[in-house]
């Protein structure tokens, strides 16, 4: 079995994270789940995720390049799965504790300056607390997490160690 390289890896990162977008764009269009707004911050995490992945591919950068890129691979699925970790704790929590519904992730961005709404969206509102969709017992923010986690850990993995090219040592 041959050895995976690095373009390797990467490219199936970034075709991992285009696989999670085209699921939540189904998702949206195909059965009508609106995305909230940490959904969409989710959606932007994994968006930036894809385009790192492409950049580590298409970039092949030495060792000290791909361990720079490992690490940012890490810090942008870090970010992603904590805002996803985020919503997964609010489905979690009991009725009479979920915020009330807020402003759409539109307005907010348009209203408020951009600190202020940053922090109103990862405070997340009613309705991201409102579990619509499950597969083998994880919401999708949960399933997002392990995504994440997984893509991270292994981008960092892969872009530390993997050699360059398959006859590389």
């Amino acid at each position: 079995m041959p050895e995976l390289t690095r373009r390797t890896v990467n490219l199936a990162g970034a075709a991992a994270c285009a696989g999670m977008m085209g699921f939540a764009l189904f998702a949206q269009h195909g059965l009508g789940l609106e995305p909230c707004p940490l959904c969409v911050l989710q959606r932007i995490a994994t968006i930036g995720l894809g385009l790192v992945f492409l950049l580590a591919a298409v970039a092949d950068p030495g060792r000290i390049g791909a361990r720079v890129m490992g690490i940012l691979i890490l810090i942008v699925a870090g970010l992603g799965a904590t805002v996803s970790a985020r919503q997964v704790w609010l489905q979690n929590l009991p009725a009479d504790q979920v915020p009330a519904c807020g402003p759409g992730f539109d307005y907010i961005m348009d209203v408020f300056p951009l600190g202020e709404a940053v922090a109103m969206v990862f405070e997340g509102s009613g309705e991201c607390a409102e579990v619509v969709w499950r597969f083998l017992g994880l919401s999708m923010p949960g399933w997002v997490f392990v995504c994440l986690a997984v893509l991270g850990l292994g981008g960092l993995i892969f872009n530390w160690r993997a050699p360059r090219a398959a006859s590389a040592a």
